[in-house]
């Protein structure tokens, strides 16, 4: 039996309050992310990503009573990160709630951190966040919330990442992040045939069939959105019942 493939709203955050742009840019205030989190909760979400993106960018450590407040509220998987630079810092964020920890801009200046990071909690708890955007022929892998440009291919850098020991990707296209004009589906695609882990895609959801296409088409275990849930555009219960009635394997809420 296949397993069941997940919706997973994005809390980005740039203190207590939910942000969303475009293209990681033109931050919006979009909400308290405590009351958000208990809705999408209610709504029958599979897990919640929470990101502080200005952690990386402003060198400062993941907010902890955010997390706190924010995993009091579910009964679901919980994703954090933000600033996560140190085995000391995932231990911090995983004692104030989360399940699993997210890592990037650190991941890419010393991935030996994704080592570490599975031999302590175990690699499927140990998420790599690629920001990609296509650059040619190809996706080049970006850091500090999207602003600054690394060498890195993705495809080779998630193929890496999982060999130091991360057990899931988060792949958000920088081209498509919040234009709701469906999620890159050659990006993603190229990464979950790559990889061995589930890939979550992120950047660019917008109508349900956006969440069909990359489920079948880009052979996604995941997909996650921001702004669509946040502005209330399209509902997690309506949007699983669409997906189940095109043949997608959901878990529908009760």
């Amino acid at each position: 039996m296949s397993l069941a493939h997940r919706i997973i709203p994005c809390l980005d955050t740039d203190g207590s309050r939910v942000v969303k742009g475009v293209h990681f840019e033109g931050l919006r205030d979009a909400g308290d992310l405590v009351e958000l989190a208990a809705r999408y909760n209610a709504e029958g979400a599979d897990e919640l990503v929470v990101l502080d993106i200005a952690a990386a960018r402003d060198n400062r450590p993941t907010f902890l009573e955010t997390i706190r407040s924010t995993s009091e509220q579910l009964t679901i998987p919980l994703s954090a990160g933000g600033g996560i630079c140190s085995l000391e810092q995932a231990r911090a964020v995983v004692r104030a709630g989360a399940d699993k920890i997210t890592v990037n801009t650190a991941a890419v200046q010393c991935p030996e951190l994704l080592s570490r990071l599975s031999a302590e909690f175990g690699a499927q708890a140990v998420v790599l966040a690629i920001d990609a955007k296509r650059d040619g022929d190809h996706w080049q892998v970006r850091i500090r919330g999207g602003r600054e440009a690394t060498s890195l291919d993705a495809v080779e850098w998630a193929r890496h990442g999982v060999t130091m020991g991360a057990g899931e990707i988060l792949l958000t296209s920088v081209d498509r992040d919040g234009t709701q004009s469906g999620f890159d589906i050659d990006l993603t695609a190229a990464i979950s045939n790559a990889v061995t882990v589930p890939v979550i895609a992120s950047g660019g959801a917008k109508l349900p069939r956006h969440f069909v296409e990359v489920f079948t088409r880009g052979a996604a275990d995941a997909a996650l959105a921001a702004s669509i849930f946040h502005d209330q555009i399209q509902s997690i219960r309506a949007l699983k019942e669409f997906l189940r009635n095109a043949g997608v394997e959901v878990r529908l809420p009760c």
